[in-house]
């Protein structure tokens, strides 16, 4: 299993590809830029891509997302707490929603990216796993020709967000964490959808629970891994 980063330019959001030895592969959070550069990298290595996952509904984390599923022929994936943000990426974003704040911070960026905001549409084939009836669902087995994911729910950013597990069983297993936990930090709670408490849970519960040895990939920022954050990370100090 190899995994490749790919960093879009609106807000640095990490999109990766994780490929299996036999040349499958998922894209997970194509943010806005990051279309054409999964484009090269599966052409370049003549990959097969399955699936369009994504962590969270935010639009830094799924704007090239229909785009890319459409071009291959995949379905996005999500969980269904938050799938209504397919229709909307702006809408669910409160305060940061480039329509109401033109000169605000998603809105230049977008805008230093060349990205049209009436470029969006939605997906044509959406499969969403979990529930959306706002409990936390149990973990979802994602097989998806050679690459195998654990999809555990991790809500508090949004009511949908997700860590995609790698390696379950595997000495140093991988997370991508989207934008549940950062290095040194986590995601923020204030937008809509957003939960303090269930953040806590999260961070508790989910995070706390992950193999110490696990390597994170964040939505944004540098690598960490599980040991590093329950010994430094001020927010998961504050739940343990």
């Amino acid at each position: 299993m190899q995994i490749l980063t790919l960093v879009a330019p609106v807000f640095a959001a990490r999109c990766s590809v994780v490929v299996a030895d036999d040349g499958t592969c998922v894209v997970v959070d194509p943010g806005a830029g990051a279309g054409e550069q999964v484009r090269r990298a599966v052409a370049e290595r003549d990959l097969h891509p399955r699936a369009v996952l994504v962590t969270h509904g935010h639009a830094d984390h799924t704007w090239d997302a229909p785009a890319l599923a459409d071009a291959f022929g995949v379905p996005v994936l999500l969980h269904a707490g938050d799938a209504y943000r397919l229709d909307d990426p702006f809408g669910s974003l409160g305060v940061l929603d480039p329509r109401h704040d033109p000169t605000g911070p998603l809105a230049q960026a977008l805008a230093a990216a060349g990205v049209d905001l009436g470029s969006w549409h939605a997906p044509a084939h959406v499969e969403t796993f979990g529930t959306a009836d706002g409990d936390r669902s149990p973990d979802t087995v994602l097989d998806l020709g050679g690459v195998r994911l654990t999809a555990r729910h991790a809500p508090g950013h949004t009511e949908g967000s997700t860590l995609y597990v790698l390696g379950d069983d595997a000495p140093e297993p991988v997370v991508l964490s989207g934008d549940v936990l950062f290095a040194g930090s986590v995601g923020r709670t204030d937008l809509p959808g957003g939960d303090p408490a269930a953040m806590a849970t999260t961070l508790r519960d989910v995070v706390g629970a992950l193999p110490r040895a696990a390597r994170v990939l964040p939505g944004h920022g540098p690598a960490t891994d599980v040991a590093t954050e329950l010994a430094t990370n001020p927010y998961l100090r504050a739940v343990r």
